[in-house]
């Protein structure tokens, strides 16, 4: 899939380049997956950084502090998918020996660094964190399903590496940052409600699609801000879809290991791990929720009785939709610019999605149609 580089601190993947122009432009092509050819392998082989323990996804941090090194691991082992099985050493050689200079952040599921290949190409190396207890032939068997994933608001995945017990993914660079970024970060301008209802849309789609056209489908599980990636017209692209079976201990089942990030799990996954398309409409449902009102899934519990946003936004969308009035509901930062008819549906959306009842949820389908009344006119 694709990252964006970052070089401010923070908890989101990465960012470069100048202003942003909310309005953006026409929307970019379907993205593919890219076939690259191998330049001839070697040299010195740099450590790769040992991960600490964590199951439960986490938004992307500048970096780790000291990690400890283990030795070097063996020559990578190409596997299928044609001429995008990278070795080791290519992968080292990209990303300057996996250096801290070249190091976007880190997550739930390992280190990503930024690297160019020899032909310019710029990727994103996403390191996975060991033990997951997958043979070769499972890991490349998940691997090739993701990579038949093809859709313009996913990301795709370049190639992928095996090396002794490491197993790295490769994705194509983004060179916008994430919605996380751009909606809560520090001194951001005010994302309009045009660029907000374009990113709602992007992200529905993206997921309808892994839902219902994808065989075997996909189910995210992780979905969040900081894992909607945009492009340079702020068109959503919808990141780390299948890194949860891909980590997922080969003798677990799906069932029974919670993983994503609190303030976006559904109830019934946070509880007892029972994982359907719905959990991730839960998740989109609060990032609509944030789109709406500006605020984090988690709430400051100094200036509010609510520890989400999910629990302090449902009786205001109750009260919002039987009256029409959004003011306490919208984010301030927006006044009142933006289309009420438009807020209306959105708000109708988010309040669908973030149903306690797993059942009462809309399908992505569904919930798609109700984006696509919402902006008809932007798509």
């Amino acid at each position: 899939m694709r990252y964006l580089y970052r070089s401010h601190a923070g908890n989101d993947y990465y960012s470069i380049g100048g202003n942003p122009n909310w309005n953006g432009g026409p929307a970019s092509p379907m993205d593919h997956i890219v076939n690259v050819h191998q330049p001839v392998g070697g040299g010195w082989r740099p450590p790769l950084p040992q991960y600490p323990s964590m199951v439960s996804g986490s938004d992307m941090s500048s970096g780790p502090h000291g990690p400890v090194l283990p030795p070097p691991p063996p020559p990578g082992i190409p596997l299928g998918l044609n001429n995008s099985a990278f070795t080791y050493e290519e992968l080292s050689t990209a990303t300057g020996g996996f250096s801290q200079a070249n190091l976007l952040g880190q997550g739930g599921f390992g280190y990503v660094h930024k690297g160019v290949l020899p032909t310019g190409k710029e990727i994103a190396v996403k390191s996975l964190k060991s033990g997951s207890g997958q043979g070769e032939r499972e890991f490349q068997a998940e691997v090739e399903i993701i990579s038949r994933v093809h859709h313009r608001h996913l990301v795709s995945l370049v190639g992928y590496c095996i090396a002794g017990g490491q197993r790295m993914l490769v994705y194509e660079f983004v060179p916008n940052d994430t919605l996380e970024y751009h909606l809560h970060g520090t001194d951001r301008p005010t994302m309009d409600f045009p660029t907000r209802l374009r990113i709602s849309l992007g992200a529905a789609k993206g997921l309808a699609y892994l839902h219902e056209d994808c065989h075997p489908r996909i189910i995210h599980r992780d979905i969040k801000a900081s894992n909607i990636l945009l492009d340079d017209n702020f068109e959503a692209m919808v990141a780390d879809f299948g890194l949860a079976k891909l980590s997922t201990d080969n003798h677990t089942h799906v069932s029974t290991r919670v993983m994503g990030t609190f303030g976006y799990l559904a109830p019934e996954y946070a509880s007892s791990g029972k994982l359907t398309e719905k959990s991730d409409v839960f998740s989109f449902g609060v990032m609509l929720l944030e789109l709406i009102t500006g605020r984090r899934p988690v709430l400051d519990t100094a200036h509010s009785m609510d520890d989400s946003l999910v629990d302090w936004a449902r009786p205001i969308l109750t009260r919002a939709l039987g009256d029409g009035n959004f003011d306490e509901l919208v984010d301030p930062r927006l006044g009142h610019n933006y289309n009420h008819v438009e807020m209306s549906r959105l708000v109708a959306c988010a309040a669908a999605s973030v149903r306690h009842s797993a059942r009462r949820r809309p399908k992505m389908s569904q919930e798609l149609l109700c984006s696509l009344n919402v902006t008809s006119h932007m798509d």
